[in-house]
């Protein structure tokens, strides 16, 4: 791996009211189109949280692709949202060969930002999904748990997108696709996803007690907001709808990362205050995402 890292930025709202995000539009569509594709008839909540995130974050526009037992229940949930149903596979998870699915090839290739692989089931079976159908699209894309797959096999499968991808992957995810130590990856995060961003291409979201932020270019970011209750079922859901979100909206994907990480981790925080440092839920973040972006940007 990297040395260890001693130049990190530590994140505060000060450094990011130096790196505003793009202004808002006024309609929806200058606030960009967001697709999550992802889910399974196992993980539906996945999908809803980091659909949500990103509408919180202020993405203007939102598209779901998911599997067809779901995306009903999915669609009353998300009543702001287009929800299309793909087949499944005998697991429960989306069917690779929605690939060569024309609607679903538009929706990805026409949104500004797509989450592939939340809550997703079936490894070869996302990582065939996303290997047929990352390479036609040029779309900015944010990888999450088992959407990893293509770069775990491949380090060099989102090099074309030249830098427009994030992948979010938790500790144990982050030494998988580095085969490394665990014990190596959780002593030095830092150390780790600025290896994983610098092999990958991509900007790397990785953290456990503190969030670091690692760039192609080798920039590194440390946040040590929100504590240890956003260590909950759902909370990567979110970090990585939110990034997706800014992402539609016009932030380069550095800034969105290191944005939607420090939004997380402060909306963990407005809830460690008011519900204990440990017991609130990942359902419960989004709602405190615009929030902390009007407190963040004042």
């Amino acid at each position: 791996m990297s040395p260890a890292v001693s130049d990190a930025v530590t994140v505060t709202s000060a450094v990011l009211r130096e790196w505003p995000l793009p202004p808002p539009g006024v309609g929806k569509e200058s606030r960009g189109r967001t697709v999550v594709v992802g889910g399974s008839v196992k993980t539906p909540g996945a999908v809803l949280l980091a659909a949500e995130s990103a509408l919180r974050s202020g993405a203007g526009k939102l598209q779901v692709a998911t599997t067809a037992g779901t995306a009903v229940a999915l669609g009353v949930a998300l009543p702001e949202a287009l929800v299309l149903g793909l087949p499944e596979t005998d697991e429960g998870g989306i069917d690779p060969v929605c690939a060569d699915d024309a609607e679903l090839t538009e929706l990805v290739g026409g949104a500004h930002a797509a989450l592939l692989g939340v809550g997703a089931v079936g490894e070869d079976s996302v990582r065939a999904l996303l290997e047929a159908l990352v390479p036609r699209v040029e779309t900015t894309v944010v990888l999450d748990a088992l959407g990893l797959a293509p770069v775990t096999a491949d380090v060099t499968f989102l090099h074309h997108l030249d830098g427009r991808a994030v992948l979010t992957p938790n500790l144990a995810e982050l030494a998988i696709v580095l085969d490394a130590d665990p014990a190596e990856v959780e002593g030095d995060v830092g150390a780790a996803a600025r290896e994983l961003a610098r092999r990958s291409r991509c900007t790397v979201a990785a953290g456990g007690g503190e969030s670091w932020v690692a760039a192609p270019d080798g920039r590194c970011w440390r946040d040590a907001s929100g504590g240890a209750g956003l260590g909950v079922s759902g909370s990567g859901d979110v970090l990585a709808g939110i990034v997706t979100g800014l992402c539609a909206r016009g932030a380069d994907p550095t800034q969105a990362v290191v944005w939607g990480v420090h939004l997380h981790g402060r909306a963990g925080d407005r809830l460690a205050s008011a519900v204990g440092r440990l017991g609130f839920l990942a359902r419960e973040l989004p709602a405190q995402v615009p929030a902390v972006l009007a407190e963040v940007e004042v």
